[in-house]
This record gives structure tokens, C-alpha cells and sequence, in this order.
């Protein structure tokens, strides 16, 4: 996303190689190698931090908090399952850090996270954030795992540290560019972005698809992720009788902004990326979004079999949490037990050990499907899913890839 925008990350205290961090002796270690390791049985276990960065304040919070139960129920698992690595027991703790959806708070928090000697991370929840965070764990040479940052540019900096377990902005964008064009049949467009990394990228995309698909942007708009009233621009837009609206933002500000174009009476189809994609969105909506008239697209998707393994994770995170999975939950609890996977098959928790097996990853098996990174850090073979409001509900129309 995002996001992007995303609000929705594994710290290892380490004695000589991290300053300003203590040493607690017998339980917690730096690296932990398989040679002259003891017995897990006859030591005590190995604290292992996982540091997990999303929105929990601001505009996407609930898609930040959606984003760090899924680390907890991770660590959860974990715990629950006895990981050994080289011989020790390890218990895996939380470190939990919002960085609100801003870029100088995103990289105050991972400097935090870098201080206390982190030797992976799980976020950040937005691209707007991920981005200038990564070249802080890069330079401290720490795995950061992004399940929902969207901006192409996050793993197109050049750092091996970098990886991303959702399909990115060049997809999703164009995807939904295609789509409005061929099966919305549209042939005039306006575009908002709200200025973010997130929003801004994924209106690039969508109109350089819907573009070469046929289409035409006959107006051009920008707002900030904190505006509330849209009406002067959709005023604007209205009188330019487009078929299509994109907006690239967040569900906070596209609630209100569906609720606007209705009450001016402009009529054209409302389209967003997964930051608009999310129950939260018809919340904010309510009857103005009506039936096929708003649609977007989720970075991430399953199908067949793989749908199985999604569901009985869903009913675990509602029976947990007491709240239904948003939208990138299953793809942190996926990025967390990728990380630990990778851990354990290096023996070592130490990032110059388990980095290389991290990048190797293939067909590991998660709860969103298999998961292989390519040369860059992305997710091979990412997959989109279309929804639609429709009966007050967000549903499903097609997983595409």
C-alpha cells in the first residue's frame, strides 16, 4: 500500500555488535550458531525481539493494529510450536512501534529498533514510511520484511535487506487501469492522489495503464492525506463529466470523498487501490458507495486450495482478537514465520547469517499461499484480488495475477 499508507518488525539484543544495548546473561545472545551449541534442554531459552512498525495512530490505525495482531499471533505460534535454533530454545518477544503514517516518525522508530540491535523487522504498514526506513536497516545491515508497502520503489533502492510479500504499485495500479478501461468501460478519467509515496505511485500507475488501454485523463487533481472537504475539486471534476474517479489514498479520506461526489450528483465510478480497500472504507461510505459502483484492488489473493488455509486462519484471528482480518494481518503472520524459518535453517539469528537463506526463500508455504522472493526482494508471482461494494459489502470479484 500502501500504503502506503501500511498504520498494520525481530530484534535480537546483541552485546558486542550493538550500542547502547545490554547483555542479560543466560537468556538473552547475539548470534545463535548450531557449533558448540548445548543442549536446548539442559539451557535456558534465547530471547529473541521481533520488532514489528505499522500506523496504530492516525487516519489507517485500524489497519496498523489489524497488522500487529498478526505479528502477535505469529510469535504466539511460535512460542507455542518450541523453535530451537543451534541448539537453544528460543522464546520470540513482540516490540511493537507506530510510526503513524509519517515518514520522520517511520524512521525515528527504526533507528529505535536499530539502537536496541534488531535483527529483523516486519513493516512498515505504509510505503510512505518503508521507503526512507529502509535504508536504515540496509545500513545496519538488518532484514525489514514489508507485507504491504506497495511503492515499487521500496525494493528498487538497491538494498539486499529489503523484501515485500504483496504485489506491488506497477501491478496494482496497472490492473486496475486495464480493468476500468475493458470491463467498466470507461473512456474518460479524472485522478486525485493525496501527495503520499502510496497514493501518488498508484495513481501513476493506474493512468499510465488505463492510458495505454484506451482511456483518456481529462482531469487531474491533488489533496493532502489529512483533507476532509473534496467538494471544491469535485465541483471541478463534475463539470468535466468524467466515467471514472481513481483516487489514490486511504479508505478515511475516500469515505467522505464517495459521500461528496453523491451529494454534488456526479456519477461517475469511484476506483481505489488496497488503501481504499477495506471494510472500513463502506464504514465511512455508508449508502452513498450503492451497489458496483466502487471498486478496488487488493494487493494479495488466494485461490483453491490455498483459500482453505486462509479461512481457518481468518476464524483464529477473530477467535483471538475478537475482530475480523482486515486486509495484510495474514501477510505479517506470514513475513514473521518467514523470517523465524529462515533463522532456524541458518542456525543463527544473526542477520549476516540468516540474510542469504532469507533471499533464497522458495514455495515456502504460508497461509497466504507459497512465497518466493526474486532478485529485487518481491514476492514472485504476485497476485491482486478485485473487489466491489455491493450490498453494503466489500466482496470479492477476482483474484488476477
Amino acid at each position: 500500500m500502501l500504503f502506503k499508507a501500511i498504520n498494520s518488525s525481530i530484534v535480537v539484543l546483541f552485546t558486542a555488535l550493538t550500542a547502547g544495548c545490554t547483555r542479560t546473561p543466560d537468556t538473552t545472545v547475539g548470534a545463535i550458531h548450531a557449533t558448540g551449541a548445548a543442549s536446548s534442554a539442559s539451557q535456558p531459552a534465547v530471547i529473541v525481539k521481533i520488532g514489528h512498525v505499522g500506523a496504530i495512530s492516525g487516519a489507517g490505525a485500524n489497519l496498523g493494529k489489524d497488522n500487529e495482531n498478526g505479528a502477535r499471533l505469529a510469535i504466539e505460534d511460535l512460542n507455542a510450536a518450541g523453535v530451537v535454533i543451534g541448539g537453544r530454545k528460543i522464546t520470540f518477544e513482540l516490540m511493537a512501534e507506530d510510526d503513524a503514517g509519517d515518514p520522520k516518525q517511520g524512521t525515528a522508530v527504526a533507528q529505535k529498533l536499530v539502537d536496541l540491535g534488531v535483527s529483523g523487522v516486519i513493516g512498515h504498514l505504509n510505503s510512505g514510511t518503508s521507503i526512507p526506513a529502509a535504508r536504515i536497516y540496509h545500513e545496519a545491515g538488518i532484514p525489514q520484511i514489508s507485507p504491504s508497502a506497495t511503492n515499487p520503489k521500496l525494493t528498487r533502492q538497491g538494498f539486499k535487506t529489503t523484501f515485500r510479500l504483496v504485489a506491488d504499485d506497477t501491478q496494482l495500479g496497472g490492473a486496475l487501469g486495464r480493468y476500468a478501461v475493458t470491463s467498466l468501460h470507461g473512456k474518460t478519467f479524472a485522478v486525485i492522489d493525496d501527495r503520499t509515496a502510496y497514493g501518488q505511485g498508484v495513481a501513476e500507475e493506474f493512468t499510465k495503464a488505463a492510458v495505454a488501454a484506451g482511456g483518456k485523463v481529462i482531469d487531474r487533481h491533488f489533496t493532502n492525506d489529512k483533507a476532509t472537504d473534496f467538494n471544491a475539486i469535485l465541483t471541478t471534476i463534475k463539470g468535466k463529466k468524467p466515467d471514472v474517479l481513481f483516487f489514490g489514498g486511504m479508505y478515511a479520506q475516500a469515505g467522505p470523498m464517495i459521500k461528496q461526489m453523491r451529494s454534488l450528483r456526479l456519477k461517475a465510478k469511484f476506483v481505489g487501490g488496497d488503501g481504499i480497500c477495506s471494510d472500513s472504507l463502506v464504514h465511512f461510505a455508508g449508502s452513498a458507495a450503492g451497489d458496483d459502483q466502487v471498486f478496488c484492488a487488493e494487493a494479495g489473493g488466494v485461490e483453491g486450495e490455498d483459500q482453505i488455509s486462509l479461512d481457518a486462519f481468518k476464524a483464529r484471528f477473530k477467535s483471538r482478537f475478537n475482530s475480523e482480518v482486515q486486509t495484510y494481518s495474514p501477510y505479517v503472520y506470514d513475513s514473521l514465520r518467514i523470517m523465524a524459518a529462515a533463522m532456524v535453517k541458518a542456525q543463527s539469528s544473526d542477520p549476516a547469517h540468516y540474510l542469504p537463506v532469507l533471499a533464497a526463500t522458495t514455495n515456502y508455504q504460508g497461509v497466504t499461499g507459497k512465497i518466493s522472493f526474486d532478485e529485487k526482494g518481491d514476492v514472485k508471482n504476485g497476485v491482486l484480488t478485485l473487489k466491489t461494494v455491493r450490498a453494503g459489502k466489500l466482496i470479492p470479484l477476482a483474484v488476477i495475477r
